[in-house]
């Protein structure tokens, strides 16, 4: 089992940036996907940035590709996005995922998640 916990959220004009970090309790991190995921109000959550458990790979949605950046540290059990020139359409509760295989069946541990305003 795995917890995390979000943090580095906030309000920003848009243009701005933000760093969000999620912390995670699991000494067995490094056997972790890991991904981000935001739900705006009103709408399905969906998928924002994801990253191999050894960081070898990454993968962007379209709507934040070249201007969001996922990374992770495993010696520290932390895992960052760094998001830059933020729209209002960001605007959105952001929440940490961590994935793990067993036998060919996903399981999804999930933070509380933190608020990212965008003001235009």
């Amino acid at each position: 089992q795995v917890q995390l916990v979000e943090s580095g959220g906030g309000l920003v004009q848009a243009g701005g940036s933000l760093r969000l970090s999620c912390a995670a309790s699991a000494r067995t991190f490094n056997t972790y996907d890991m991904g981000w995921y935001r739900q705006a109000p009103g709408k399905e959550r969906e998928f924002v940035a994801a990253i191999s458990w050894n960081g070898g790979r990454t993968d962007y949605a379209d709507a934040v590709k070249g201007r969001f950046a996922i990374s992770r540290d495993n010696a520290k059990n932390t895992m960052n996005l760094q998001m830059n020139s933020l729209k209002p359409e960001d605007t959105a509760i952001y929440y940490c995922n961590a994935r793990s295989a067993i036998r060919g069946i996903n399981y999804d541990h999930w933070g509380q998640g933190t608020q990212v305003t965008v003001s235009s």
